[in-house]
């Protein structure tokens, strides 16, 4: 495998069936840390409604206010490699940091995180963006009863998986006002979507049309690891893991079981 994530594989069975699955745990977290930071900072000053509007000769500033991202509490959900990138660069723009992640890490506290109950980083965040793995227990973690104890109006951005959010819920909060802006660069559907050109067709994915309605809604199409030294560090990795796979009869990182639990 060529990524990071192995929720497309199930493992316990290709265990049973002596298939060894090799993964790139880590290319460069900078890369979607820096692409997560674009997208919250372009949705909330309103970057791609200004770029049309200016392209079509109007300089209205009319719904394009947003807010100072100084001084603001942000939620980091997932705190591994990526999540501690997005912290320092959040701590380097002067906000309070607070985070959530069942395996607490001293490198994100020494970077400026303070952890606190999932519950809690909701509730007090301003922005929270979402840095996790997807497995059974994380599918879905930000559904209705988790949008609910949001502050109405906060932003929400999610570079990991797109299962981890629950779209039609979204989509309801984002009609009731009670998410005031969505920055995505996955979606649970995107398997028939992304990486394809499909400008000449009609989108037959009624929800993600749906997400596109919103003024306040930015996407992009999973290209946040997409940078010269993120795909250098990907091809390196795969084919360290095929030569220790033909050396060793393993590759060097290998995915188990007991990843999965």
């Amino acid at each position: 495998m060529r990524c990071a994530g192995f929720n497309n594989v199930d493992v316990a069975e290709a265990e049973r069936l002596g298939i060894a699955i090799g993964r790139v745990p880590a290319y460069s977290p900078y890369a979607v840390a820096e692409h997560t930071i674009a997208l919250m900072l372009g949705l909330n000053r309103q970057l791609h409604r200004a770029h049309n509007r200016v392209r079509e000769g109007n300089f209205t500033l009319n719904g394009l206010m947003g807010f100072d991202l100084h001084g603001k509490t942000v939620g980091v959900i997932g705190t591994g490699r990526i999540g501690i990138c997005v912290i320092r660069i959040f701590k380097g723009l002067g906000c309070k940091i607070l985070a959530y992640d069942p395996y607490p890490s001293d490198e994100a506290i020494a970077a400026g995180a303070q952890y606190a109950p999932l519950a809690e980083v909701l509730s007090q965040s301003r922005v929270v963006s979402l840095h996790c793995p997807l497995t059974p227990q994380s599918k879905h973690m930000i559904d209705a009863r988790a949008l609910a104890k949001m502050q109405r109006g906060a932003m929400l951005v999610n570079t990991s998986r797109g299962a981890l959010i629950d779209t039609r819920a979204v989509i309801d909060a984002l009609k009731s006002g009670q998410l005031g802006g969505l920055a995505l660069d996955v979606y649970e559907e995107e398997g028939d979507l992304f990486f394809e050109n499909l400008s000449g067709q009609v989108l037959q994915d009624d929800v993600f049309a749906r997400l596109l309605t919103f003024p306040n809604v930015l996407i992009t199409g999973h290209q946040a690891f997409f940078t010269t030294e993120a795909l250098e560090a990907i091809a390196q990795t795969t084919l360290d893991n095929a030569d220790a796979m033909a050396a060793d009869g393993a590759p060097q990182h290998r995915v188990t079981a007991d990843m999965v639990a």
